[in-house]
């Protein structure tokens, strides 16, 4: 189980990340442009992926990674269960939903195979 906190920390760890009030939830913005949100009063996040990410976490385990169920689920909107997800797969969603929005150059710094990591 990944708590509240964990989430915040990983999605502040990144760029240029800030957190803002969207409606009843927390959001996670990198220039302006949420990649993340997290509702304060249930253990759900909701990420933007890209159609394949989404279908990649998605088969690991649709019980704690899976679209959401409308038209957002099929622009990239995925809820992840945090009572299920274990710390370093979250890291890894929150980095491929950063990415997503990202500018490239923010991007580009951030990616694995640039030897950076939310985990390292």
């Amino acid at each position: 189980m990944v708590s509240q906190t964990t989430l915040r920390e990983l999605a502040l760890s990144l760029p240029d990340v800030t957190e803002e009030p969207h409606f009843e939830k927390t959001s996670f913005r990198v220039r302006k442009k949420i990649f993340a949100t997290m509702d304060d009063k249930s253990t759900r996040a909701t990420v933007k992926l890209t159609e394949m990410d989404q279908d990649l976490f998605s088969s690991i385990d649709r019980t704690v990674i899976c679209p959401v169920p409308n038209k957002w689920g099929k622009q990239g909107w995925t809820h992840v269960e945090l009572s299920k997800i274990q710390d370093e797969l979250l890291a890894e969603v929150l980095l491929a939903a950063y990415c997503t929005v990202a500018p490239r150059k923010l991007a580009e710094s951030v990616r694995p195979d640039h030897g950076n990591s939310l985990t390292e």
